[in-house]
């Protein structure tokens, strides 16, 4: 994932904060118990709503230490079989995230990512024996996008289907068929969203390092920028994949994590897509996530 899907504080009250805080600190454990701390290393937002997406609500509240927080308690959420599904698949999908790296930014560009990888080998290989299916699939949408790659295509829809299914593959994880069909097409169109709002992020970054990027040959943007009609379009696009995660919100219960994805999906993707468009968006915020979590 790559730091764009957040909830909109405004719309949270302080109960859905704490909740929120106690997925993220769970999630936080999660990664930590079965990955030792390169796990914690790759925790966010991102992750965090997968786990919240993917949860039936079966984890517990509980207060526990870590290393970040050794003098006191912090709420978080235990015993959930989504946090390890999402730990799991999280690990995964930042690897050859990592991997990706390497390939499109040659020895020196990509020795950072190449490093990265390597630390995290270990860890993807224990989540790829737990989770061998979506590892599976995550290679196999991975070629298919590479491939489009390769062609320059100039669809904005065959690349961003590639990782739309890639993310849909997480559904897998709900036992109850009805939800498992909501929560596909709910991941299917963050993952086409999640697709397009990256590649508008980087565009300037990807025109200046050759790198591959469907906006360029979409709107002719090989200046790195893109026109008042092209954002509006792009706009368009991205809205559409949030009015369908909405409608597939809507047709199942997410219990106690309804109000934070209900937040997502009305006014966080909507703020973050403005925000990316209009120049303004910075990724990261560490400091906001560490209040928020671990």
């Amino acid at each position: 994932m790559f730091g764009y899907v957040r909830p909109s504080d405004d719309r949270l009250t302080p109960a859905d904060r704490e909740t929120f805080r106690a997925a993220y600190c769970g999630l936080c454990h999660a990664l930590g118990a079965r990955y030792g701390l390169v796990g914690r290393m790759i925790l966010n937002y991102d992750l965090t709503f997968l786990a919240m997406v993917l949860s039936d609500g079966a984890g517990e509240m509980c207060a526990k230490r870590c290393a970040v927080h050794p003098m006191r308690r912090r709420c978080c959420v235990a015993g959930d079989p989504a946090l390890d599904a999402a730990a799991d698949m999280s690990v995964i999908l930042t690897y050859w995230q990592l991997r990706d790296g390497v390939a499109d930014h040659g020895f020196w560009g990509g020795l950072k990512y190449r490093i990265a990888s390597v630390l995290l080998r270990p860890a993807y290989r224990r989540a790829r024996e737990r989770r061998p299916r979506f590892d599976a699939g995550t290679q196999a949408h991975l070629a298919e996008l590479a491939a489009l790659e390769r062609e320059r295509c100039a669809s904005l829809d065959a690349p961003a289907d590639a990782f739309a299914k890639l993310l849909a593959l997480a559904a897998e994880e709900v036992s109850d068929p009805v939800r498992r069909r909501v929560t596909a097409q709910l991941l299917y169109h963050l993952g086409r969203w999640v697709y397009l709002v990256d590649a508008a992020d980087d565009l300037k970054k990807d025109v200046k390092s050759g790198s591959y990027n469907p906006l360029v040959y979409r709107f002719h943007a090989e200046g790195g920028t893109l026109t008042a009609d092209d954002k509006a379009a792009l706009a368009a696009t991205l809205d559409s994949s949030v009015r369908a995660m909405a409608a597939a919100f809507e047709l199942a219960d997410f219990g106690p994590w309804r109000a934070i994805i209900e937040s997502v999906l009305y006014e966080g993707l909507y703020a973050v897509g403005a925000a990316v468009l209009n120049g303004t968006f910075r990724k990261g915020h560490k400091r906001k996530q560490r209040k928020a979590g671990a």
